[in-house]
């Protein structure tokens, strides 16, 4: 009896529970995010768990006070959010006074991000494939990426954008490979989450740079030198395949700036109008090109360093030197990658062929002097195969010459079949209104070809048949002609004299008249011989 009561005591504790847990109070959000930013929506789903009452209504509270008011409905939609929208939210429920508290979910709002970009690496190498890095605040936020190129847009000095391929929807990793890439280049992202996408802000241009002039676009450096002492006048001018240009600079402080900010721009060429701060430089075009960077270096002391402001050829020769703003100085070192390669009393260092490993940073510096040093400058080798400007002239000097022999090898080929072809015999007739008042005629003139193959003796005999057009209207008449040429060798077996090569032609001419009666002129036949080597001797029959 005692455990039957304890039992149902135990059951009726339970149900009551179970009640009370039915009767709990949830708040959901959708998006399932905690960190949201401005811009854009989360929706607030107040619940009772088990049976509700049409009675109820309910309230969502912000950091302790009454954010909405109670009112019948489950779901609130707030948007846009704000970052004053951050805070913890709890709902609230009443029915006739009795009042239930949910769980609190906590909210962080924050700017809008922007991404920030980077190329691997940011100068090109020929073949090398390029590296895009989106990096944007709380990554595991459920983002997916986007891809542009820059297009200069000269009218208010910034960018459009271009989507690359594969990004129309986004990427899920913030990784974006370049392959084939070969000149200057500017790139975008952006990112995006959620249906419909809430996009990030772009990010900054970030630039893959290539040292190497293209044929839409080129920029020269006047002095030219990678590195130019302060208050020398410098001048960056641009050429190619547009009308307006602008030139940029991105400064070793990371900012991006046109010649109109710190130089003067006239036509295709900026100037520079005072002291000038180190970075990368390059023209952009209004037809969207990019030209070849350069990478200058301005030098504040009274040594400089003279080196080739584009990338050198292999196999080139080149010279770096030593320049002194004031008095000459003749003890001078030179270092590559901060090794001594050169201690005499030159002030330059040639390299007679250049090649990839003397790739590296280059710098000079006064021997008699501890703070007499240049900054070091890239020097920068191409392969001797890599397409451009410097080794177009051997692209068309060997296509030049494969014409050449092409020619030749034709001409000869046209020679031996011509020798060829006047060993051969040919034989050709020609007949032309070939009329029923004519056959009489032509059978006579068959005759006669007999008798020309017979002069020829034994000798192989091969007949062309040329027929002319149909009978004219006219009934005009028309000469009918009809020839034999055989090369012959005369000497018999067992003569010592030389073989002679002979020619024989019988040519006969006969003129008809269709329709008529009459009989044809007397035929005319002519026989010749003609030996090479001597003159040609004519006998008539």
């Amino acid at each position: 009896m005692g455990h039957t009561l304890l039992s149902l005591l135990g059951f009726f504790l339970l149900n009551s529970l179970n009640r009370g847990q039915a009767q709990d109070a949830v708040l959901t959000i959708e998006p399932k995010w905690t960190t949201f930013f401005t811009g854009e929506s989360v929706t607030f789903k107040c619940d009772i768990t088990g049976e509700k009452d049409r009675d109820w209504s309910y309230a969502i509270y912000r950091d302790g006070g009454e954010f909405l008011p109670y009112y019948k409905h489950e779901n609130y939609k707030l948007q846009p959010l704000y970052t004053g929208d951050s805070g913890e939210y709890q709902c609230y429920f009443n029915h006739m006074g009795s009042t239930k508290k949910s769980n609190k979910v906590f909210l962080t709002v924050s700017e809008r991000p922007q991404p920030v970009l980077t190329v691997s690496p940011s100068w090109l190498s020929p073949g090398a494939s390029v590296t895009l890095n989106c990096r944007v605040d709380h990554p595991s936020a459920g983002w997916r990426f986007y891809w542009y190129k820059a297009a200069p847009r000269l009218s208010d000095s910034s960018y459009s954008y271009e989507l690359l391929a594969g990004s129309a929807s986004g990427t899920e990793q913030d990784l974006y490979i370049v392959d084939g890439q070969t000149h200057t280049a500017g790139y975008v992202c952006r990112a995006g989450r959620g249906d419909p996408v809430f996009y990030s802000l772009h990010s900054s241009a970030a630039f893959l740079w290539s040292g190497d002039i293209n044929s839409a676009a080129s920029l020269t450096v006047s002095p030219e030198s990678v590195q130019h002492f302060t208050q020398t006048s410098v001048s960056l001018s641009c050429d190619g395949n547009s009308t307006e240009w602008r030139v940029m600079r991105f400064s070793k402080f990371g900012f991006l700036l046109d010649c109109s900010i710190w130089g003067t721009m006239t036509g295709s060429t900026c100037k520079m109008t005072r002291d000038w701060i180190s970075g990368v430089y390059w023209c952009e075009s209004e037809t969207g090109q990019f030209s070849n960077a350069v990478n200058i270096s301005t030098q504040y002391g009274d040594l400089m360093l003279v080196s080739p402001v584009r990338p050198v050829a292999e196999g080139r020769s080149v010279t770096l030197s030593c320049e002194f703003k004031t008095e000459p100085v003749y003890n001078v070192d030179f270092y590559k990658n901060d090794k001594l390669i050169q201690n005499d009393t030159r002030r330059e260092m040639t390299i007679p062929a250049v090649s990839k490993s003397d790739e590296g940073f280059y710098k000079c510096k006064r021997r008699d002097s501890v703070y007499g040093s240049t900054s070091q400058s890239w020097l920068s080798v191409k392969s001797a195969s890599q397409p451009g400007k410097d080794s177009q002239f051997p692209i068309l000097l060997i296509v030049g010459l494969l014409c050449g022999v092409l020619l030749i090898i034709f001409l000869l080929l046209f020679l031996y079949l011509y020798r060829k072809s006047k060993g051969s015999c040919h034989i050709s007739s020609q007949r032309t209104n070939q009329s029923p008042a004519t056959d009489h005629m032509i059978n006579q003139d068959e005759n006669h070809l007999r008798e020309c193959a017979s002069v020829l003796q034994d000798n192989t005999v091969l007949y062309e048949t040329i027929k002319g057009p149909e009978e004219p209207a006219n009934d005009e008449s028309t000469d009918v002609t009809y020839s034999v040429v055989e090369l012959k060798k005369i000497s018999k077996k067992g003569k010592k004299e030389e073989p002679e090569d002979c020619v024989y032609s019988c040519v006969q001419k006969a003129s008809a008249a269709a329709g008529k009666s009459s009989r044809a002129p007397a035929e005319e036949t002519v026989y010749s011989e003609v030996k090479p080597g001597t003159a040609v001797s004519k006998n008539a029959a």
